[in-house]
């Protein structure tokens, strides 16, 4: 049975996000000035966190909480009072990462134990509180240093990091994902408009992302340049300091070992078979056909989180520029969260 109280109080959390985002700073409230200066705070401690890419993902937030789309998600499951107590190991690569298992533990009748990331401290308990308060009745979780006394898991960490917690928590129900990256196929047929948006699934939130393209697969004869045309509009990114230190260190690997890649100041295009790349590069790789596209695909399954891409290749892909704006229903890693909470 879905509580519409939290959903209530949760589409008034979308509510204060939207007019966050759309006033003018000299009339913020007492609530809309802590959450300004939740963000100032955020960036001091983790720079990668700064407010463009944090607004950016409240953004997105925005607007999905809302009736309609927080109802059509949750009707897809049957919530019988649990109560269970989920342990939520939450990563802090990008803003409000671990807000979709927070959310979904809470609506699924259950009470989060939530062990947040210390690149990111600030933005979910202001969230929490603020759907706390909206809600008739009140929301339960816990914020914790250290998971005990919890009856399923739910964590995320690095291919290294997730063999210890699987054996940690071999005698619980669990869910541990693993590093993931998306890879984007382009075609000739693809305007500069589609390219551009690709930029954005590039370079959004840095690159930093299991959902930002690391991999690209290009046609035979496709010319470089037309990528970095349509890629300037992102540039700035060199201006952030740890971006540029990255970007600088790669680039010296790179004329080392003298290895091809090709460069436009701020990020690298290297012909490498690798999926994943390192930040402020991005691999590529020339197909013949659609089958060769198609076989990449099936072989990286396991570590692709999005296949980007305008073609139609008969399996679930997202658009170009849609990489960054998941849906309520899309799970990281391909595992439904909420089936897995509706049947603790």
């Amino acid at each position: 049975m879905i509580n519409q109280d939290k959903i209530y109080g949760l589409t008034k959390v979308g509510d204060f996000l939207n007019n966050y985002l759309t006033q003018s700073p000299d009339s913020y409230d007492a609530k809309q000035e802590e959450l300004r200066a939740i963000l100032k705070r955020s960036e001091v401690e983790n720079p990668w966190f700064d407010e463009v890419n944090m607004r950016f993902a409240l953004e997105s937030w925005a607007s999905l909480l809302n009736t309609s789309a927080l109802e059509t998600w949750l009707s897809k499951y049957n919530f019988e009072s649990k109560d269970k107590k989920v342990g939520l190991i939450l990563a802090g690569n990008i803003p409000m990462v671990g807000w979709h298992d927070v959310m979904s533990v809470i609506l699924s009748g259950n009470i989060p134990i939530i062990k947040l990331s210390s690149k990111d401290r600030w933005l979910i308990p202001f969230l929490l509180k603020l759907w706390n308060d909206n809600t008739e009745g009140g929301i339960s979780y816990e914020l914790v240093e250290k998971l005990e006394n919890f009856d399923a898991v739910i964590a995320t960490g690095s291919n290294n990091t997730a063999r210890y917690l699987e054996y940690y928590f071999k005698d619980h129900n669990s869910i541990i994902r693993k590093n993931r990256t998306s890879i984007a196929v382009v075609s000739e047929n693809d305007s500069d408009e589609d390219l551009r948006k690709l930029a954005n699934d590039i370079f959004v939130y840095y690159g930093l992302g299991c959902r930002n393209v690391t991999r690209l697969l290009i046609p035979e004869d496709y010319k470089l340049d037309r990528l970095f045309e349509n890629f300037v509009n992102h540039q700035s990114v060199i201006n952030h300091n740890k971006y540029a230190n990255n970007y600088d260190y790669n680039r010296a690997v790179f004329l080392l070992n003298k290895d091809l890649f090709w460069d436009n100041n701020f990020v690298m295009l290297k012909e490498d078979e690798k999926l994943f790349s390192p930040l402020a590069v991005v691999n590529f790789s020339r197909y013949k056909n659609l089958d060769e596209v198609k076989s990449f695909i099936n072989d990286n399954e396991a570590d692709i989180q999005a296949v980007v891409t305008n073609l139609e290749l008969g399996a679930d892909t997202v658009k170009l520029g849609e990489a960054q704006q998941p849906s309520l229903d899309t799970y990281a890693d391909n595992v439904d969260t909420m089936a897995f909470l509706a049947g603790l």
